[in-house]
């Protein structure tokens, strides 16, 4: 009877290792294919920023992140810009009526003066 328990308890382990087995190739399958996609993803980053000089070249992942840097440097700017211009845009705007309420109280006053 403790020969089978033995036997029966080997039997479990051979499958747990089995299973185990399965699940590492798995892994190592799907760690395979996320480095595939990074390198795919580092390219086509780079290729959108600089296509003339990627061609044929490989890419490390230090190009990628100084041009993701650039480009998120750049964007920044374009807001602070956009905000700026939009501060403008609202005085520029409010200065208009002003002149315009004075226009109105010229004319009537011109109307008035006639």
């Amino acid at each position: 009877q403790a020969e089978e328990e033995l036997q029966a308890a080997c039997a479990r382990q051979a499958l747990q290792l089995q299973e185990m087995g399965r699940r590492e190739r798995l892994r190592r399958a799907e760690v395979g294919r996320a480095k595939e996609q990074l390198e795919s993803f580092k390219t086509r980053v780079l290729c959108v920023c600089s296509p003339a000089g990627v061609a044929g070249t490989a890419v490390t992942e230090q190009q990628v992140i100084e041009k993701v840097r650039q480009i998120l440097e750049e964007s920044q700017q374009s807001h602070e810009r956009e905000k700026r211009l939009q501060e403008e845009l609202s005085s520029w705007l409010l200065k208009e009526k002003e002149v315009s309420k004075n226009v109105e109280v010229f004319k009537k006053s011109l109307h008035a003066l006639q």
